[in-house]
């Protein structure tokens, strides 16, 4: 088996393409491969189903052999893999009903034009022995965004007592966000399924999302993650655009 391993601002993702494998993936084969200690390690999985020029269809597993509906660090990453592929600057990649185009720039950063983002009205979710209040937002998958600061005990504490909440049937990720400015939020993310990340695409998109509707931030939003920045750019519609960078690390050969 052939793989590549890329990395968007510390999320790191596994890409393979479905006709190097020699037989289908499973998600325990997924797990073994994501482990860190026993197999090559990443925080997910990239399965390039089919590629048809500057287009592609993909398939994204979470680290513990689940299937996420979006990454939007994870489709940045095959975008760049492939605009070098075909040799186009402008790409569309298909992730289930969801087609999502994007541009790669020559400085490395690619824009993903992701469509819609659809903001709930803020909830209060109870835990228990505290009670926290969350703004649903969904990306093609949720999310809770909590208005808290992001520090990294209370990501670890909070974040897999909400993402399991019964509130949410097929887990959620977790965002907790502080406001630097109209126009910053600083994000810790807690994702379904892979658990403390360095940085998330789709958890910016639905911290800005959730800012601007809250009234918090105005678009652009740069969002600032332990791994890095990510730019958010919302219209009046709810349309998103997510521009960041995404590299290759390394390719890996495996019996």
């Amino acid at each position: 088996m052939k793989l590549s391993k890329w990395q968007a601002l510390g999320n790191d993702y596994l890409l393979v393409e479905q006709a190097d494998l020699t037989q289908p993936l499973t998600p325990d084969a997924v797990s073994e491969l994501c482990d860190y200690h026993y197999g090559v390690g990443s925080d997910g999985l990239l399965e390039v189903v089919s590629t048809d020029g500057a287009q592609a269809e993909i398939r994204i597993w979470n680290p513990d052999g689940s299937i996420a509906e979006l990454s939007g660090n994870g489709v940045r990453i095959v975008a760049a893999w492939l605009a070098r592929r075909s040799g186009a600057e402008r790409v569309a990649v298909t992730i289930g009903a969801r087609k999502v185009e994007a541009v790669v720039g020559k400085d490395g950063d690619i824009a993903l034009d992701v469509g819609p983002v659809e903001v709930g009205e803020m909830e209060t979710l109870d835990l228990g022995d505290e009670r926290i209040e969350f703004t649903p937002v969904s990306v093609g998958n949720p999310h809770a965004v909590v208005r808290r600061e992001p520090e990294r005990g209370e990501v670890l504490r909070l974040g897999p007592r909400i993402e399991r909440h019964s509130r949410f049937p097929d887990r959620t990720n977790v965002q907790l966000v502080r406001v630097d400015s109209p126009h910053d939020l600083t994000v810790g993310v807690w994702e379904r399924g892979a658990g403390e990340t360095l940085s998330s695409g789709t958890s910016s998109l639905a911290a800005a999302a959730a800012a601007v509707a809250n009234g918090w931030c105005e678009s652009p939003v740069a969002v600032h993650l332990p791994g890095g920045d990510l730019l958010v750019e919302l219209d009046a519609d709810g349309n998103a655009r997510l521009t960041g960078p995404a590299e290759e690390i390394c390719r890996v050969e495996l019996p």
